[in-house]
């Protein structure tokens, strides 16, 4: 009844995912190679858990 109360836990995700995909870009732009994969890696963690959450909506 009242499910458009309820908080979606993609976006919250997007917004992490977000983050990370652009602290990643800056750590790249300063030339810290090693933490822009760090980041990235993590990024495409919360991206395949997006997608998993989206699949499962449909």
């Amino acid at each position: 009844m009242f499910s458009f109360l309820k908080a979606d836990p993609a976006k919250k995700l997007r917004k992490t995912y977000d983050q990370k995909a652009t602290k990643a870009m800056l750590a790249q732009r300063k030339g810290d190679i090693k933490t822009y994969s760090l980041l990235t890696a993590e990024a495409e963690q919360i991206w395949e858990a997006i997608q998993k959450l989206e699949a499962n909506n449909k």
